[in-house]
């Protein structure tokens, strides 16, 4: 898996950055992060030690369901569940749905930071 580059902005920086792409005054680079977070402290809530173990469980484990991940990391669902929904709304995790289940699916387990 190849590592994600990650940025740090603020979020009026990050909210401009994106209306000059919209409207087409700049245009992204490949080199330029692809997920960009407003601080250092939500992109360590976000990517803890326990959340970063969850991705390596997802990498390496697979589990079919968030319930399935919750009972393989010994966390309580509901944690486990809200801490996916939250990466997947980052970009980190992605939810496959099958029937009435949610396939956690790890996007990347490795991250370069870039700090803006």
């Amino acid at each position: 898996m190849k590592p994600i580059k990650i940025g740090i902005m603020s979020q009026e920086k990050i909210r401009a950055r994106t209306i000059a792409i919209a409207k087409g005054e700049y245009k992204t680079k490949p080199s330029d992060p692809k997920i960009w977070f407003p601080s250092m402290k939500s992109l360590s809530e976000v990517l803890s030690d326990h959340n970063r173990e969850l991705l390596r469980i997802i990498a390496e484990k697979h589990p079919d369901s968030i319930a399935e991940l919750a009972t393989m990391s010994g966390r309580h669902s509901n944690n486990v569940s809200r801490t996916i929904k939250t990466m997947a709304r980052y970009g980190l995790v992605e939810l496959k749905e099958e029937k009435r289940k949610k396939q956690p699916i790890a996007i990347a387990t490795d991250f370069l930071i870039h700090a803006c």
